[in-house]
C-alpha cells in the first residue's frame, strides 16, 4: 500500500497504514483515547472514524483530551 501525504496540525505526515480516520490514531498510538478530529475544517464524529476516509493532503486537527482538577 502506498502512503498519502496529510497535514495533521500543521505537520506534514506520512499516513502508510490505512485510510480512514480510525486507522490513522491507531498509526498516531491514539486509537482508544479521547480525541476530537477535524478533517478540512468540519468536525468528524466519533461514530464515523471507521467510515471516513481519508484523501491526500486532508487538513486535520487532531486534539487530545486531558483530565485533571
Amino acid at each position: 500500500m502506498t502512503g498519502m501525504n496529510l497535514i495533521i496540525n500543521g505537520e506534514n505526515f506520512d499516513f502508510s497504514e490505512g485510510k480512514t480516520v480510525r486507522q490513522l490514531l491507531t498509526q498516531l498510538q491514539l486509537a482508544g483515547h479521547p480525541v476530537a478530529v477535524e478533517r478540512n475544517g468540519n468536525l468528524v464524529p466519533h461514530s464515523t472514524f471507521d467510515q471516513t476516509e481519508l484523501n491526500e493532503r486532508d487538513s486535520l486537527e487532531i486534539v487530545t483530551l486531558v483530565g485533571g482538577g
